[in-house]
C-alpha cells in the first residue's frame, strides 16, 4: 500500500517522495485523516510550511482532540515565526496530553 511506502519513504528522509506516494492515496480517499496526517508531518519536514499547516488544519476540523496534530502544527506555526498561533496550540496539545514534551513546549514562551 503506498501509505505504508510513504511512512517508510518518510522515515528515510525522503519527505518529498512520501508527499508523491500520499497525494495518490488522498486523491483516491480523501477522507483518509491518518493519510492527511502523513502528509502533514510530510509537508513540514520538506519545509512546505503553508500545505503542512493546512493538511494539519484539515486533520484538526476532523479530529479537534489529536494533541499530536496540535503540537505539529504549533510546530509548523512556530518554524513560520508566528508565535501567537504556535502558543495556542501547543497549550491545546498539553490541554489534551500532558505529556512532558507538550507540557515543557506550552510553557517555551512565558508571555501571553
Amino acid at each position: 500500500m503506498d501509505f505504508r511506502a510513504a511512512e517508510q519513504l518518510l522515515a528515510a528522509r525522503d519527505p518529498r517522495g512520501a508527499v508523491q506516494l500520499l497525494d495518490e492515496v488522498i486523491a483516491a480517499h480523501p477522507e483518509n485523516t491518518a493519510a492527511r496526517l502523513l502528509r502533514a508531518r510530510a509537508f513540514f519536514a520538506s519545509a512546505q510550511l503553508r500545505a503542512a499547516e493546512l493538511e494539519f488544519s484539515i486533520v484538526l476540523e476532523r479530529e479537534p482532540d489529536n494533541a499530536f496534530a496540535h503540537f505539529a502544527l504549533a510546530r509548523t506555526y512556530e518554524r513560520a515565526n508566528r508565535p501567537g498561533p504556535a502558543r495556542r496550540h501547543f497549550r491545546l496539545a498539553a490541554a489534551l496530553d500532558p505529556q512532558p514534551e507538550y507540557l515543557a513546549a506550552a510553557r517555551f514562551d512565558s508571555g501571553g
